[in-house]
């Protein structure tokens, strides 16, 4: 499967190959790093854990297992199959997907606060006539003593939103591997800046740390002009072109 950490940027909008408009949401895509790859036979199950974004400080545990690695501001989980395999130190970039591919995104929606049941819920309220003062956006009854407590998953006022959120069967319509950013055709959970977990069937192609780091540096070595090292000086002169014992022409 082919699965990335991302930060949720912002929804704007392309066309197709008919001119229609297709809201996207934009997606900063990577890069990760491979910090932890766990088995069925050590840790109970199989899964891959990505490091995302950076951080100041780590605490002496966290800087114990990112050991060799950079400080990570996010680290997050992936179920794999167990012959799926995995190195520690592997970079996973937004090029893993492709155009047209069907992922799922998974993240925390929005914060609402304390809210009340019409917003809540859909309640239609209380109907705006005589003998309904205050209670246009009320509850209403919530039980009885008959019934005895108030039953639970009763829906009444409360906190809204914050919630983990999954969303299926998105696709993909723009992938720019260059800048890292992934545009998904529709919304994702999220305010700008969350977090989001991509995920999707297909095989991922992945490169390790110093194969990038050799590929960087071999590119900036190709970008620096070769100096001249033998430090030899090439000048004319009238008096050396001519041959010895001739005069020298005024």
């Amino acid at each position: 499967m082919k699965f990335i950490v991302g930060k949720k940027l912002e929804m704007t909008q392309r066309f197709d190959e008919r001119g229609n408009v297709v809201p996207v949401t934009l997606i900063a895509a990577g890069p990760c790093t491979i910090t932890q790859v766990k088995t069925a036979a050590k840790d109970g199950y199989s899964a891959v854990q990505l490091g995302f974004g950076a951080r100041r400080r780590l605490s002496k545990p966290l800087g114990g297992h990112l050991n060799g690695l950079q400080t990570f501001g996010a680290l997050k989980e992936f179920r794999v199959g167990p012959e799926e395999m995995y190195q520690r130190g592997q970079r996973v970039e937004a090029g893993v997907f492709a155009v047209g591919d069907r992922i799922e995104v998974e993240g925390v929606s929005k914060g609402r606060g304390f809210q009340g049941v019409v917003k809540r819920h859909g309640f239609a309220g209380h109907p705006v006539s005589h003998g309904h003062k205050d209670q246009t956006r009320m509850p209403g009854s919530i039980g009885s003593k008959r019934q005895g407590p108030v039953a639970p998953g009763k829906r009444m006022a409360g906190r809204m939103g914050t919630l983990q959120v999954t969303v299926k069967n998105l696709e993909v319509i723009e992938v720019d591997a260059d800048k890292g950013i992934i545009a998904v055709k529709g919304a994702v959970p999220g305010a700008r800046g969350g977090l989001v977990l991509i995920s999707g069937s297909g095989e991922m192609k992945l490169e390790s740390a110093e194969a990038k780091t050799a590929e960087v540096a071999n590119v900036a070595n190709a970008a620096i002009e070769p100096e001249d090292k033998t430090g030899a000086v090439t000048a004319t002169s009238s008096s050396a072109a001519e041959a010895p014992g001739e005069t020298p022409s005024i």
